[in-house]
């Protein structure tokens, strides 16, 4: 049974015409698939080592993306975790003192779940049991011409208030190794995955994302502009 691995981050925009200009014009991003679901639209572009970055647009006149922009503005929405087996990760979490929302298992090849980010702190985590695809192959998203070489993208950095929380919940319930030799840093990694967490611990800030990082031999001009286009910081760390 293939063990949990962290799938890709997610982006909540008002808009997927807003993206292709950054992600894929500055960061290179390969335009990989796109679809609606319910009450939102979703297209995901590729880095190089295979890091995916999701973008998720509102459709409709209602749903919890057009109450997640009213409330917070665009910004990252949420990590997704594939898992060998959901009703386990279910239990599990509940064992933790997490309130499961959301479960749908009406499609066999993507039944899901997720945790709110009052007990996952600060972040909107999806878990994944994924099967064999029911549905035709998507479209593919806009892209840009004459794009740079993709970036890499490292992962996400966020900020906990208690590191045992932390550790208990992307160790314990989700998988992940960790590295702790940083006093108040910790690194998540997941096997197969070339997406990695990094946690800030600090016990008065507020939890949740605080910057998506990326990794190039080149640098990219305008990260600042990006960032506040994207709703997340953007930093580099040079190959």
């Amino acid at each position: 049974m293939a063990p949990t691995r962290l799938d890709h981050i997610a982006i909540a925009l008002p808009s997927i015409a807003q993206a292709p200009g950054i992600v894929a014009g500055l960061l290179g991003g390969i335009p990989d698939k796109t679809r609606p679901s319910t009450v939102f639209r979703w297209a995901t572009w590729l880095f190089e080592g295979g890091g995916c970055l999701e973008v998720l647009e509102p459709t409709g006149p209602d749903g919890f993306l057009h109450r997640f922009l009213a409330g917070h503005g665009p910004g990252v929405h949420h990590v997704t975790f594939k898992v060998p087996d959901l009703d386990k990760a279910c239990r599990a979490a509940r064992e933790l003192g997490h309130d499961v929302v959301g479960r749908d298992d009406s499609d066999p090849s993507w039944k899901e779940a997720f945790l709110h980010p009052r007990q996952a702190q600060g972040i909107v985590v999806q878990m994944v049991e994924a099967g064999p695809a029911s549905e035709p192959a998507a479209e593919i998203p806009p892209g840009v011409t004459d794009p740079p070489p993709p970036v890499r993208l490292l992962g996400l950095r966020l900020r906990a208030r208690a590191k045992a929380r932390a550790i208990g919940q992307w160790r314990g319930l989700l998988g992940g190794s960790v590295d702790d030799r940083a006093s108040n840093d910790l690194i998540f990694r997941w096997p197969d995955s070339p997406l990695r967490l990094a946690v800030d611990i600090d016990p008065a800030g507020p939890e949740g994302p605080i910057a998506l990082e990326l990794a190039s031999d080149r640098a990219v001009a305008g990260l600042d502009e990006a960032s506040a286009r994207l709703g997340i910081r953007l930093t580099q760390r040079f190959a």
